[in-house]
C-alpha cells in the first residue's frame, strides 16, 4: 500500500502515498462521526510520542487519533525527562525503542531530527514538526481538507499567506500541493519570504488583494515572534494593514474564497476574528480532519487490520 516506511517530510513523496492516505483519512472520517469513534486496527501496537518541542493541537490530534485506533499511547516530553540530567539524544531514544515499541511520533526544534532518529531505531518514525524545515501530517489534512471542500487538489489556486521563512506547514503544503498538481502563489513581506524559493515551482507575490482575486483558497500563517529573534516588520499594526485577512478586505473581494489557517491563530494580526469564523472559514474542519488524516497515516504506515463490519 505504502512506498516508504517513514513519514519524514513531502519534498519528494510519492503523490500516489499523499492519494492512498488522503482517501484512506476519508473513512476515518465517517468512524469519528459515529457514536461510538474507536476501531481495533491498531490493537497491539505501540507509540511513542517524542516531544521535544512544546504542542498541544498536534500532539493531542496525534493521542486522540492513536486511541481512536485503540494503539498504546506513550508520551515523552524532553523537559521532564533524563535529557534534563545530560541523557544523549541517541541514547534517549535506543532506550525508549529498547521497550519493543513499533512507532515514534517526533517533534523536534532541530531541522532533520526526525531522519536522524531513522538511524537509530527499527520502529517507523513520523515526523511532527522539525524547525523550520517541514510538518507533513498538517499538510496532509490541509490538503484533505481542500479536497474534502472542492473534490479535488489538481488545478486549484492556493495562496499561502504570512511568514514563509519561518513556517515549517508552508514548506510542507508547498511541496504537497504542487506534487498533486495545485498552483500555488505566496505572499507575504519580502523579509518573511526566502530567497529562491520560486524553484519549488511557485509564484511570490506582495500584494494580498491580487492574491485573494487570484486564489480558490488561502491558508493564513501565523506571525511567528518567537523564531525571528530580531523584528523583520516595523509592527504588527502595520502587518494587518498590509497583509492582514480582514473582514473588510474579505468583503471587497466579493467571492467565495475559502480561508484555512494552521492554528494557533494571532487574532487581529493576520486573521480578524469575523473571519477566522466565518462561514467561509473551514479551520475547524481542518481539525477534525487532523484527527482523521493521522489515524490513516498510523494506520497505512503500521499495517493495521481492517474493521471487521
Amino acid at each position: 500500500m505504502m512506498t516508504e516506511k517513514h513519514l519524514l517530510g513531502l519534498e519528494g513523496y510519492p503523490a500516489e502515498n499523499i492519494e492512498t492516505i488522503i482517501d484512506t483519512a476519508f473513512g476515518f472520517r465517517e468512524v469519528l462521526e459515529r457514536p461510538i469513534k474507536k476501531v481495533p486496527s491498531l490493537q497491539g501496537k505501540t507509540i511513542v510520542n517524542l516531544f521535544y518541542e512544546n504542542s498541544t493541537r498536534t500532539r493531542i490530534s496525534f493521542e486522540l487519533a492513536q486511541k481512536r485506533l485503540s494503539a498504546d499511547t506513550i508520551n515523552f516530553s524532553a523537559s521532564s525527562s533524563s535529557v534534563n540530567k545530560g541523557e544523549s539524544f541517541k541514547d534517549t531514544v535506543q532506550n525508549i525503542e529498547a521497550m519493543k515499541i513499533d512507532a515514534i511520533v517526533m517533534r523536534h526544534p532541530h531541522p532533520g531530527a526526525p531522519l536522524h532518529l531513522t538511524k537509530f531505531v527499527d520502529a517507523v518514525v513520523i515526523n511532527a514538526g522539525d524547525g523550520t524545515h517541514e510538518h507533513p501530517t498538517q499538510a496532509i489534512l490541509d490538503l484533505m481538507s481542500l479536497k474534502e471542500h472542492f473534490g479535488k487538489i489538481k488545478g486549484l489556486k492556493v495562496g499561502i499567506i504570512g511568514d514563509i521563512s519561518h513556517s515549517r506547514v508552508a514548506l510542507s503544503n508547498i511541496h504537497g500541493l504542487i506534487n498533486l498538481g495545485a498552483k500555488v502563489t505566496l505572499c507575504g513581506p519580502p523579509t518573511l519570504i526566502p530567497k529562491y524559493i520560486e524553484k519549488l515551482g511557485v509564484n511570490i507575490s506582495y500584494n494580498v488583494d491580487e492574491v485573494m482575486d487570484w486564489a480558490d483558497a488561502i491558508n493564513v500563517l501565523r506571525i511567528q515572534m518567537e523564531r525571528m529573534g530580531v523584528g523583520l516588520f516595523p509592527s504588527t499594526r502595520e502587518y494587518r494593514n498590509l497583509f492582514g485577512i480582514t473582514h473588510e478586505r474579505l468583503n471587497k473581494h466579493n467571492k467565495k474564497l475559502v480561508i484555512m489557517h494552521p492554528g494557533p491563530m494571532n487574532r487581529g494580526v493576520e486573521i480578524d476574528s469575523n473571519v477566522a469564523d466565518s462561514e467561509q472559514a473551514i479551520i475547524l474542519d481542518q481539525v477534525l480532519n487532523g484527527v482523521a488524516s493521522r489515524m490513516a497515516i498510523l494506520y497505512l504506515l503500521l499495517g493495521g487490520k481492517q474493521e471487521e463490519n
